[in-house]
């Protein structure tokens, strides 16, 4: 919807809340008009309903407005003596209809000292539930958003089964576009799996004012721009989604607006000078590792490798036991003279060779592939068993798959790729059929054009075009781990509308979390940790415990001391 659009359609709200309630303004003692001027009206409501004037300022917070406007129809009837269970639900259940009939009732007089404790236990906890439900609804869309680490694109930085709280408040917390949605969900309604928002009616992108901006280095969390599926991981494809109900994604910002960003042998150049990561940040490659009598997990183990296969061979599996592998997760070819089993760098369980009885060697073989940190790579080099360790590259010239901007014109990779300008609010580019491949997304989908190509003509909204000026500013974003992240070397820029928060701390990490919660196993050293600043990140969670235990005592003697008295 266009602002124009937006103006109409609160005009209408204001229409059929005069028509609604004007009766009953005048009941409760006041002019009949007051009811119809925008934002008094609400204010003048509060005072008949016997409620805190801020409240008007809920009605106007996207989403927040969702929850309080049931509230607010329920207070009204029953400030006109409608206090049954079956007005309550008439008014919610006709979206606020009902007070039509209250308002025409000849019936019905302004309780206007009415008692605004509930009558009931039960109605004491819904009151309470509601007004929790508003106040977390707030904070969750507004200021800090709890957020997990789905996949490994940024290991070692952040790890698989960290659980951040994300804040919205640093670089400006985005309003909600779209504004008929279920609170403190995302594109999915839990257990039902079923979609949790409508697309219209739609609010334009507007940015509260932030303290900070998005900077080269900072970890960020932004609406994935390629989003076309229905719920995160969910294998669809078509989907059209609101811009705040694309799925959230957390990688590292490498390049700002205005910057010309390329990638050679796997580095990043900003301007053509080696983008320098921040201390924290350990970015990983795969490597090549050789040894002549054979590279050993137990070496990569020691290294603190993570990301390595392992393969093992058996003397016979029966189809009991490849079925009962296979349940496990494991990769089984049985077919294989001897049968062969793969797995990741945790092998496979002593529980489960003991249950299947089987009988089994690892095969070490003289070269292996493995994803390593520099740390991991030097340690290894220092091992004598270890013969070199060389860095997996593609090469120059060769054009990778699926890699941005999907063109036969551009024969890039993930290791060498660009050089790209990211664009910049109020920037202007030449436009031609050879760059059209990299900002034809833009101009048509972020910035809301047509483009079409005449021979040898571009054309933006049905008009021929040999630049084009763009009106947001763009990042890019890439994963630190940096051979197996799906990042803006895939699908391109990041425009600034799809820009949520910025992670700031890690309060619980669980090892082995997509292996289900009976596998999980804390990691107590990242436990409230920061994920930003220098040097090594230092867990908080002694000092909360301390903090927890001082106060118990505390409270303990606090109210050992009201007894006394």
């Amino acid at each position: 919807m266009n602002v124009t659009q937006w103006i109409l359609f609160i005009l209408l709200i204001q229409v059929i809340h005069f028509l609604g309630t004007w009766k009953l303004y005048v009941k409760a003692g006041r002019q009949a008009w007051e009811a119809a001027v925008p934002i008094y009206n609400a204010i003048v409501l509060m005072k008949i309903i016997n409620r805190p004037g801020w409240w008007v300022i809920l009605l106007f917070i996207p989403i927040i407005n969702l929850l309080m406007f049931p509230v607010i129809w329920v207070e009204t009837i029953r400030s006109f003596g409608r206090n049954s269970l079956i007005d309550t639900w008439l008014v919610i259940l006709t979206l606020g209809f009902y007070i039509y009939y209250v308002n025409y009732s000849l019936e019905v007089d302004h309780v206007k000292d009415r008692s605004l404790h509930p009558k009931s236990g039960i109605g004491e906890w819904v009151s309470s539930i509601v007004f929790a439900i508003v106040a977390a609804t707030l904070v969750h869309t507004y200021f800090i958003q709890p957020y997990v680490i789905p996949t490994g694109s940024l290991e070692r930085t952040l790890r698989i089964g960290d659980l951040l709280f994300v804040s919205k408040f640093h670089y400006g917390a985005r309003t909600p576009m779209t504004t008929i949605a279920a609170p403190m969900v995302h594109d999915t309604l839990p257990v039902l799996g079923i979609r949790s928002y409508l697309n219209k009616p739609q609010l334009p992108y507007f940015r509260l004012p932030g303290f900070a901006k998005v900077d080269r280095n900072d970890i960020v969390v932004f609406s994935w721009p390629a989003d076309t599926v229905r719920a995160f991981f969910k294998k669809e494809k078509g989907v059209v989604k609101p811009i705040d109900k694309k799925s959230n994604y957390v990688k590292r910002c490498v390049g700002l607006p205005g910057d010309s960003l390329e990638v050679r042998d796997g580095y990043v150049y900003i301007n053509g000078a080696q983008l320098v990561l921040s201390d924290r940040a350990k970015p990983q490659y795969d490597y090549t590792i050789y040894a002549q009598k054979g590279v050993s997990s137990r070496l990569l183990l020691e290294a603190g490798v993570s990301e390595f296969n392992r393969t093992y061979v058996a003397q016979s599996l029966s189809p009991q036991q490849s079925n009962a592998l296979r349940m496990e997760g494991y990769g089984v070819y049985p077919q294989n003279d001897p049968p062969v089993i793969l797995t990741d760098n945790k092998g496979i369980s002593t529980e489960v060779i003991r249950a299947l009885r089987l009988s089994l060697r690892e095969i070490t073989d003289r070269e292996r592939q493995a994803t390593l940190t520099d740390e991991m790579a030097e340690k290894l080099r220092a091992k004598p068993e270890i013969d070199s360790i060389v860095k997996i590259q593609e090469s120059k010239g060769v054009r990778g798959n699926n890699i941005f901007p999907q063109s036969e014109a551009y024969a890039w990779n993930n290791d060498n790729f660009g050089p790209i300008y990211l664009p910049q609010a109020g920037s202007t580019v030449a436009l031609n059929l050879n760059v059209l491949p990299l900002y034809k997304k833009i101009i048509r989908d972020y910035e809301g054009n047509t483009v079409s190509v005449s021979g040898n003509q571009v054309l933006i909204n049905g008009k021929v075009a040999d630049s084009y000026t763009f009106k947001q500013d763009y990042y890019w974003m890439m994963g630190d781990n940096r051979d197996h992240s799906e990042d803006s070397r895939t699908w391109g820029y990041v425009p600034e509308n799809h820009i949520v928060g910025t992670p700031i701390f890690i309060w619980l990490s669980f090892d082995n979390f997509n292996e289900g919660i009976a596998h999980w196993k804390p990691r107590w050293d990242r436990i409230f940790t920061t994920v930003n600043g220098k040097g090594e990140p230092v867990s908080y969670f002694k000092y909360f415990l301390i903090a927890l235990a001082a106060w118990f005592v505390f409270d303990f003697f606090r109210k050992r001391r009201k007894k006394l008295k």
